[in-house]
């Protein structure tokens, strides 16, 4: 069978959301639904030049609810360029933390307020508010009764000093609010992934120039396990399989990298795709696990390539087998769910070929 058959025979194109600039999906379940929060970075100026740092940056995070096997709107939060929402749950109390990186319609700041919001009574009610510089991502985890958030942050701009902290760091839950833990040393971050193995707990931290690394906990913080000194970290995924811990890398500049632990370092098995990839998302499907590789950009912001398709891999013996690609646009993220039984991913679209905002970002039925 080719490879463009059995990748259309994977998804089914359900229904096309009317985003721009679409930065990230996050799907989370509550006792009052499923819903889909959409982070975006702008929205197009009529007459202004194409450009993908561009546009009007103060913009709406919209939330759509699913209802008979789609995505209506259901409430928006505000979040000025938009890059993530993260969901996340601590003692029974539910948490949707927001992050944007800048505010503005040209010139732009990129100094803001990441906020922590909390439900109640069925509002999203601000709790906190971080001062944060060229966010990026929210990332939430647990262990041995702690609860952490990882805030990936910070961008090199000619000209632009920071006002407010501008390293990539953790903050602690102490029961009623977050507060700081530790920083990690980093321009550019873009992510952090958490997983426990074997009795310890490694955290990974990917950045677009400083270098990424994977880190382990040795009781009082994360540590320095092992470093990848290439430019382009993106993003991170955790999973096991054969009675081993394994690790994925998406490089904007490179290729996906797959690495199996060896228990004293990651080792590399597999090199996944080429340039583009920015997010990883896993799926356990019913024939296996699969693995989407979201394409981005490559080129340069000045003058980007829009990148117009995302792959999927299937797991088999030990590495990833491509077993076809789809039609994405300068996709930058995937969420799959389930629901009565039937597996679904959405997936985030942030520039049209012709480098506008206004993109649909998608949603299918996982048919794997």
């Amino acid at each position: 069978m080719a490879r463009t058959e059995l990748g259309a025979g994977l998804l089914t194109r359900l229904q096309a959301l009317p985003t721009s600039g679409a930065r990230a999906v996050e799907v989370f379940t509550t006792d009052e639904g499923t819903f889909l929060g959409v982070p975006q970075l702008a929205r197009d100026v009529p007459g202004e030049a194409p450009y993908m740092n561009g546009g009007d940056s103060d913009i709406e995070a919209p939330i759509y609810r699913w209802q008979d096997g789609r995505f209506v709107e259901h409430e928006a939060l505000p979040l000025p360029g938009g890059e993530d929402l993260e969901y996340f749950e601590i003692d029974g109390r539910r948490f949707l933390a927001v992050a944007g990186i800048r505010t503005g319609k040209g010139p732009y700041d990129l100094d803001t307020d990441a906020v922590l919001y909390e439900r109640i009574a069925g509002a999203w009610v601000p709790l906190q508010s971080f001062p944060v510089f060229g966010a990026k991502q929210w990332t939430a985890f647990s262990f041995d009764s702690r609860h952490f958030l990882g805030l990936s942050q910070g961008v090199v701009v000619d000209g632009v000093e920071p006002k407010h902290p501008r390293e990539s760091c953790l903050f602690e839950w102490n029961g009623e609010r977050f507060v700081p833990f530790q920083t990690f040393n980093g321009k550019w971050g873009y992510n952090f992934a958490f997983v426990s193995f074997g009795g310890e707990h490694y955290l990974a931290y990917a950045d677009h120039v400083s270098g990424s690394s994977v880190n382990r906990w040795n009781g009082e913080k994360f540590i320095p396990l092992q470093t990848f000194e290439e430019n382009g970290g993106r993003a991170f995924r955790f999973f096991e399989a054969d009675g081993a811990l394994w690790m994925l890398h998406a490089n904007l500049l490179k290729h996906t990298t797959l690495y199996r632990f060896d228990g004293a370092q990651f080792v590399g098995t597999q090199m996944l795709g080429g340039p583009g990839g920015r997010e990883l998302c896993l799926i356990d499907g019913k024939e296996g696990r699969y693995l989407v590789r979201v394409c981005f950009i490559t080129g340069t912001p000045k003058a980007p390539v829009v990148v117009p398709q995302s792959e999927i891999f299937r797991w088999r013996d030990g590495c990833f087998e491509l077993v076809g690609d789809f039609a994405t646009s300068a996709a930058t993220d995937a969420a799959s769910f389930v629901d009565d039984g039937q597996r679904y991913l959405v997936v985030s679209n942030s520039l049209s070929e012709e480098i506008r905002f206004r993109t649909d970002s998608t949603l299918y039925r996982f048919n794997g």
